[in-house]
């Protein structure tokens, strides 16, 4: 009889000890899931945002949602080069100021085919949707460009820590990504 108690004993011990393991990778899993939609909503309001700056206008908000140390990487066109952020400010700064005035009228968007992190990185990839509208608001005329986002997270929340605009994309793939 008492072997027969320490068999069961030990059956249970067996029996508890799988679905130990298996609630501690739920328990994981769960906290990956919440870790991934907590980055990934936050990082849906930076595109969010800059989006905004774009279409009002706003350099210095724009400017704000990159990283001081920021590198951008034109790879789709004739040229390829890699610049600093402010290299790349200054470029933009003449479009910024035009839309702000009501010279122009421009819109961005994105739609993302990948995100990768954790609480403190991100890397995205996709498509943005680059617009220039006429006075009616209208889209005159449009340009799509694969590209990648590096982030960081730090004090003043996510970062861009590189843009990287790989190649020019279709309608077709844009489509695509909806």
């Amino acid at each position: 009889m008492k072997k027969l108690l320490c068999l069961l004993a030990l059956l249970s011990l067996i029996e508890v000890t799988p679905t130990v393991a298996n609630n501690s990778e739920i328990d994981l899993l769960y906290s990956k899931i919440q870790l991934d939609s907590t980055r990934t909503g936050a990082l849906d309001q930076y595109w969010a945002k800059l989006a905004r700056t774009v279409k009002e206008g706003d350099f210095d908000g724009y400017r704000a949602l990159y990283h001081d140390d920021a590198v951008v990487i034109f790879a789709g066109g004739a040229t390829q080069i890699s610049v600093s952020i402010s290299q790349a400010m200054e470029s933009w700064k003449s479009i910024f100021d035009d839309t702000k005035a009501g010279k122009i009228n421009v819109d961005v968007d994105f739609r993302l085919s990948q995100r990768i992190g954790n609480d403190i990185t991100a890397h995205e990839t996709g498509i943005f949707a680059f617009s220039s509208l006429n006075s009616d608001g209208e889209v005159a005329s449009r340009s799509y460009v694969h590209f990648e986002m590096l982030f960081v997270k730090g004090d003043k929340g996510w970062l861009s820590l590189m843009e990287y605009q790989k190649s020019n994309a279709t309608q077709e793939e844009w489509d695509a990504l909806q």
